[in-house]
């Protein structure tokens, strides 16, 4: 098994816990403030605390949501470059591209949140995780 493709894996894994920590660093004291006791709170949703919070609040908890969808086609396939012996060189390249563009998307995305900027990093990330896949399918389908 080839372990390159698997550090940005981990580094991908280790910025949504970020995302994760800058999420709560801003819902919880916003939350408080908008007199909103978690003790008592039953069945919300996520459409709940963007009615009742600042948006620039919510930002962070969008990113963390947005990284618990595409990044998951990610983790499978560089698991499948790793397995094929195909998770290195280029393909690892890839990897780190994809995951350095999340990560200045997440940036973005919870700070200024200019869609102008979001969309060519996600674009450009898509393109990283299309070409992964690609070469996945490549060694899994023509060995």
């Amino acid at each position: 098994m080839d372990h390159d493709i698997l550090k940005p894996v981990v580094v991908l894994v280790a910025w949504t816990l970020v995302m994760c920590v800058w999420m709560l660093a801003r819902r919880m004291p916003a939350l408080k403030a908008a007199g909103v006791d978690l003790r008592t709170l039953t069945g919300s949703k996520t459409g709940d605390a963007d009615r009742a919070l600042p948006a620039t609040v919510n930002w962070p908890a969008h990113n963390y949501n947005h990284l618990m969808e595409q990044p998951t086609i990610f983790y499978a396939i560089a698991i499948v470059l790793a397995m094929t012996g195909t998770g290195n060189g280029f393909n690892t390249w890839l990897a780190w591209g994809y995951v350095g563009l999340r990560i200045a998307h997440s940036i973005v995305q919870a700070t200024v949140n200019r869609v102008g900027i979001r969309f060519p990093l996600f674009a450009l990330s898509t393109l990283c995780l299309a070409a992964m896949t690609l070469h996945a399918g490549m060694a899994v389908f023509h060995g």
